[in-house]
């Protein structure tokens, strides 16, 4: 049951809306995009963000902020900002080499070790996992 709200709903347009049910069902977005999504999809419904916190078991602060950053950037608003810190190490191109090799080369004993690749193509162990977290490998 919905309650009232002092906010008001949020009133995505109809392509907005479609991106939106996209991204809420689409593993592929990503964990984080897809909760976004969700968010954005019952304020529009009108539930309150104490509601929706508790649906998607989130705080009432992370509703709060992705509701708040829709209103004002639209879906630009959901999307991951550049993170301070240090520039990547890893280039395009090597994450490149090591989803090719993961996809389309077999090593001569059945499938790739994390330690294997990342031995043949110089990079650490640990580089290789991230990679294939990243891209659900």
């Amino acid at each position: 049951m919905r309650s009232r709200s002092r906010l008001r709903p949020l009133t995505p347009t109809d392509e907005e809306q479609a991106k939106l049910k996209h991204w809420a069902r689409n593993a592929r977005a990503g964990r984080a995009l897809s909760l976004r999504a969700r968010i954005v999809l019952r304020s529009r419904d009108g539930y309150n963000n104490r509601e929706i916190a508790r649906q998607l078991q989130v705080s009432s602060q992370t509703v709060g902020k992705w509701r708040a950053r829709f209103a004002a950037r639209g879906l630009s608003g959901l999307l991951d900002e550049p993170r301070s810190g240090a520039p990547r190490s890893i280039s395009d191109d090597l994450v490149e080499a090591v989803l090719t090799k993961t996809l389309h080369e077999r090593p001569d004993q059945g499938r790739w070790s994390s330690r294997r690749l990342a031995s043949e193509l110089g990079i650490s162990q640990r580089a290789v996992l991230r990679i294939w977290r990243t891209f659900d490998l």
